[in-house]
């Protein structure tokens, strides 16, 4: 219980200092602004992989770094179609919805013209 408690208050300083550094980044970057472009992006990413780093220690970013780990896992099982599949798919959509189109036309031009009666 009291490791727990440890780890949450830990984990809790590890969050004010990730969200320090990426004050301390933005900021940064707003006061050397007349820096070159490319020292400042340099200066956000390396400061922005260290917050992240940090945050990664935390338990909720080991269970966020788990998570993308499963999901490339995953991604590696799914079956893509091939090039064939993909072009007869595409096709038979574009058919329906030309088909579709077309019916909403006639049906938009005969309630119309119905209309059109009615009010004369």
């Amino acid at each position: 219980m009291s490791v727990e408690t440890n780890a949450g208050r830990l984990d809790s300083v590890k969050w004010v200092v990730v969200i320090a550094l990426l004050a301390v980044g933005i900021i940064g970057n707003s006061y050397f602004s007349a820096e070159s472009l490319l020292y400042r992006v340099l200066g956000i990413v390396a400061i922005a992989a260290v917050a992240g780093m940090i945050a990664l220690q935390t338990a909720k970013g080991a269970s966020f770094w788990a998570l993308v780990k499963s999901s490339r896992t995953e991604i590696r099982k799914v079956v893509w179609p091939t090039r064939q599949e993909t072009v007869q798919t595409t096709l038979i959509v574009v058919v329906f919805v030309i088909v579709v189109a077309l019916m909403l036309w006639g049906l938009d031009s005969l309630l119309g013209w119905l209309v059109s009666l009615v009010i004369g």
